[in-house]
């Protein structure tokens, strides 16, 4: 009843709006902290909660307030500056940490950090986030999923909440206790280059899979985060001259009754399941930034949905808000109602900034207290105060256990779109030549955000099973082959060509071609054309039935080649474990059971097409929404 009685209120477009009044407030500079120890009493009741809360904001300064608000780049703080600053979270952003290292060495640093808060002033404890968005997968060893899109093909929910405790539980041995995922975009144009971030177009996936996977993901008391509030999958198509194309972080200019039908449920979904914080969209909503959009901060997400957690700013995002110097934009965003400022070199700046807005009347004391107590409450909530050093362990972060649920999650992500004369499942013993650019390649398996932002480069470390082993585990010990040359043809009876994309993120993942021969010229954003028709011309001149294997974060062009195929599989991005996955399924031990979660289209004037439109057609498209075969179908 009160998922229906929430969607009803935010269908109204006229939201009230409401003041704050600024009063007089004098700060008490002596401050009574908690106990220091790490084995601090464990609080857990709401209204003792919310006590200790008060006891510290009446007892804390201003600029210990500002401190807690604050959320630098670990690169660009000093230890000393966490303890005189009362620093109160900091970040590890994507490609700035410390990469192909064992967690233990994570364990170090975020030890070392959060020594420091605890040496402080307030004595307040850290949260230190990072993007572990398809498992723990900055850090080196640990169990990499297949991105959200694939995720969204199984769409699961049991199977989400044991991938979120998976990734709770390797981020909980490397200390770190804030994760800024989930994102629960609903993508409504492939060109996005964060189509595979969304678990897919209808709000009706994230609805069955948003709620498990949150409560998953707080496991082990980690702080999940759902992002990016909102419409961040919806924005318009920006065409400009001189090739300034994007559609990332663009402008939102649906009406607000579709913004709330296709792009709120999967937030809905979020709150009630104790989500601890939400991330706002680089994106705008008719021409309004959302890093300044009081309307849907406040009046909306903190007050109609009953949001009580952190609101917290995207990596320099307040610094697009437009026509304003860098005063009046933080003055903008924490009076919109932003609590945590993600200003990873900037910050003392900002620091300073927002104590002088305060000052001169520019931001009230109350949306400070109102900031600083939601801060608070989540460290409480999530027993940050009562354990906030992590005790370093010797074993491995990625469990046989683990590994399974990732092997399982590759299997129920698969998309079965064309099998004629049932080629598939191939025989245990069969001779396959295995060809194409992602047979054997864990970087192109993970795509982005793996390692660092952008994708790994060519000498970062994955453990993982490729495809290449994965069809050897399942063929060598029963009397069949892998060929990987095209010399030994004439002795296989099947090819199987791996086509993928170049691992990409945001921005550089824009692309308005999504054909398998070209791209847009820059590097990270395009597939790997030249290796890809290789692999294609080859299969085709050996005259073998053909099975082609997608490794992608999207769905691309296959018009003109879907005819010479006899198999198509939708692998998406699967993670570490793919090609066991992959082999489980393709050598007939399970079958196919998922589903496309977006529209495969015909051309490229159906790349904005879902079925989230009034007149979609399934059968204008080269696949359509839901669409996935099993075996003998």
């Amino acid at each position: 009843m009160r998922k229906i009685v929430l969607f009803l209120i935010v269908l109204f477009s006229s939201i009230i709006l409401y003041s704050c009044k600024t009063n007089p407030t004098v700060l008490n500079t002596t401050f009574t902290s908690e106990k220091t120890s790490s084995q601090t009493t464990v609080t857990t009741n709401p209204q003792e909660i919310k006590q200790k809360v008060e006891q510290y904001i009446n007892n804390m300064t201003l600029e210990q307030k500002v401190g807690q608000m604050m959320m630098p780049e670990k690169n660009s703080v000093t230890l000393q500056e966490i303890r005189s600053y009362n620093i109160g979270t900091v970040l590890s952003g994507a490609g700035q940490n410390p990469v192909n290292t064992p967690y233990i060495v994570w364990a170090d640093i975020y030890n070392n950090l959060q020594k420091n808060a605890l040496l402080s002033e307030t004595k307040i404890p850290l949260l230190y986030g990072i993007d572990a968005v398809h498992g723990n997968n900055a850090v080196y060893g640990a169990t990499l999923f297949p991105h959200n899109i694939g995720l969204g093909a199984a769409n699961d929910a049991d199977l989400m909440y044991r991938i979120g405790e998976v990734t709770a539980e390797e981020m909980a041995k490397t200390g770190v206790n804030w994760n800024f995922s989930p994102t629960v975009a609903v993508v409504q144009n492939i060109q996005w280059g964060r189509t595979y971030e969304s678990f897919g177009e209808n709000p009706e996936i994230h609805t069955n899979l948003v709620e498990k996977y949150v409560q998953g993901l707080q496991q082990f008391d980690r702080v999940s985060t759902a992002k990016h509030f909102i419409g961040d999958g919806g924005t318009d198509l920006r065409d400009h001259t001189g090739g300034d194309w994007s559609i990332d972080q663009g402008n939102v200019s649906i009406p607000f009754s579709e913004l709330s039908r296709i792009h709120l449920p999967g937030y809905i979904e979020a709150i009630e399941s104790g989500v601890s914080s939400v991330m706002i969209s680089y994106s705008s909503f008719y021409g309004i930034k959302m890093h300044q959009n009081k309307e849907l901060i406040t009046d909306l997400l903190k007050e109609e949905l009953g949001f009580d957690g952190i609101v917290v700013s995207d990596y320099d995002a307040i610094k697009q808000i437009p026509n304003a110097d860098y005063y009046h934009q933080l003055v903008l965003a924490v009076n919109a109602g932003i609590d945590v400022l993600m200003e990873p070199h900037t910050w003392k700046t900002a620091y300073n900034n927002i104590i002088q807005a305060v000052s001169n009347g520019d931001i009230p004391i109350e949306r400070i207290n109102d900031a600083v107590s939601r801060i608070l409450t989540v460290k409480y909530k999530h027993n940050i105060f009562a354990n906030p050093l992590v005790e370093k362990g010797t074993d491995k972060l990625s469990t046989e256990e683990h590994k399974a649920v990732a092997r399982e999650a590759v299997r129920k992500s698969l998309v079965l779109l064309k099998n004629d004369n049932d080629l598939l499942p191939l025989e245990k013993n069969s001779n396959v030549l295995l060809l194409g650019p992602g047979a054997n390649n864990l970087i192109l398996q993970n795509g982005g955000w793996t390692v660092r932002w952008q994708g790994p480069h060519e000498n970062d470390n994955i453990e993982g099973t490729s495809i290449l082993s994965g069809f050897q585990n399942n063929v060598l010990n029963s009397g069949g082959n892998i060929y990987t040359n095209l010399s030994d043809a004439s002795l296989a009876s099947v090819a199987v060509v791996v086509l993928a994309e170049t691992p990409y993120a945001e921005g550089q993942g824009d692309n308005g071609y999504l054909e398998l021969e070209y791209g847009p010229n820059n590097e990270g954003s395009h597939t790997s054309h030249i290796d890809n028709i290789k692999a294609l011309n080859e299969a085709k001149m050996t005259g073998l039935p053909i099975v082609v294997i997608l490794l992608s974060g999207r769905p691309l062009l296959v018009t003109d080649y879907i005819d010479e195929w006899d198999g198509f599989i939708a692998a998406w991005l699967p993670g570490t474990e793919g090609g066991n996955g992959i082999a489980d399924v393709i050598f007939g031990d399970y079958d196919f059971t998922g589903k496309l979660p977006i529209t495969w289209p015909k051309d490229n004037t159906q790349f904005a097409h879902s079925v989230m439109m009034e007149d979609y057609n399934p059968l204008n498209y080269q696949y359509p929404y839901g669409y996935g075969l099993k075996y003998n179908d």
